[in-house]
């Protein structure tokens, strides 16, 4: 089986306070093009989102986004600072006994003013959360590698009936060039008959070469077995285990590709000709397809 390399996964956790979200996305790529996004506070964790990627994928353009909400901790350290409390209090005391005012500060108002109260939030080793982050990693690349396998079963269902598509027209050339061959051979033999009755010469040897040099140069029976072949190759790649198989496809594509151009330089008929547009028209929309395959 096949896998596209077009997937989406995502995947979510309660880690702490917080929640985790993470999202892979992935395009098609001629290698391995791995981005991380994630905030600052995980600065000892991209190596191994990377690693997990590689793991998961052999090829693609793979986006790995991580976001959170709230905090990973609502442990808030207080510290009053006694030495403000002290000028608040001794400050007062001189204003209230100089213009005769009340003396006194409730508790409240002592707290409410600036620099008494200081909140920090207690240092947090966000290492203590690398499992578990990286633990909702793969469920999002397990999700999106899910999704490239469903795309690809369709499009190993798609390529299956283009490769025998191809092989149609493979039979379809064979047959036709044999008729075409057979009509060139007839039409050399008319014109050496007629060169007999207006000259009265009868060179067999000349005729039977003239009609050798014209089949070789038609013949494309080694062409159309190596297109055959190369068809073969294709579906048995596609049947092959699930390692990574589309560079090898596209090899393929690229010599079958090969063969119908010079199987169409060769055709000496429009109908011939006809055909073998049709292939190599064919051909390109496998190329197409075979873009997207891991």
């Amino acid at each position: 089986m096949i896998r596209s390399m077009t997937g989406y996964g995502r995947a979510s956790a309660s880690i702490g306070e917080a929640v985790v979200v993470i999202e892979v996305r992935t395009l098609n790529h001629r290698h391995a093009d791995i981005s991380v996004r994630m905030p600052r506070n995980f600065p000892n964790i991209e190596q191994d989102v990377r690693r997990l990627a590689k793991e998961t994928f052999s090829r693609g353009k793979i986006d790995i986004a991580l976001t959170y909400s709230g905090d990973f901790s609502n442990e808030t350290q207080i510290r009053i600072s006694r030495s403000a409390i002290d000028n608040y209090l001794s400050n007062g005391k001189e204003i209230a006994e100089k213009f005769g005012l009340g003396s006194g500060l409730s508790l409240e108002v002592l707290l409410s003013l600036p620099g008494v109260v200081r909140a920090s939030e207690i240092s947090i080793d966000m290492s203590s959360y690398d499992d578990a982050l990286l633990g909702t990693l793969s469920e999002a690349l397990s999700a999106a590698d899910q999704m490239r396998k469903k795309e690809g079963a369709v499009l190993e269902a798609e390529l299956r009936a283009q490769i025998d598509r191809i092989k149609s027209f493979v039979n379809s050339i064979d047959i036709l060039a044999e008729v075409v061959v057979e009509a060139v051979r007839e039409r050399l033999r008319k014109r050496v008959d007629l060169l007999r009755q207006e000259t009265g010469i009868l060179d067999d040897a000349r005729l039977h070469h003239e009609v050798v040099i014209a089949s070789d140069k038609m013949d494309i029976r080694e062409e159309l077995v190596r297109l055959s072949g190369h068809a073969e190759a294709f579906s048995e790649t596609l049947s092959s285990n699930p390692a990574p198989v589309g560079r090898r496809l596209e090899f393929l594509l690229q010599e079958m590709g090969r063969e119908a151009n010079t199987i169409g330089s060769k055709a000496a008929d429009v109908s011939l000709s006809h055909l073998v547009v049709d292939l190599k028209t064919e051909l390109e929309r496998i190329r197409e397809q075979v873009q997207n395959v891991e």
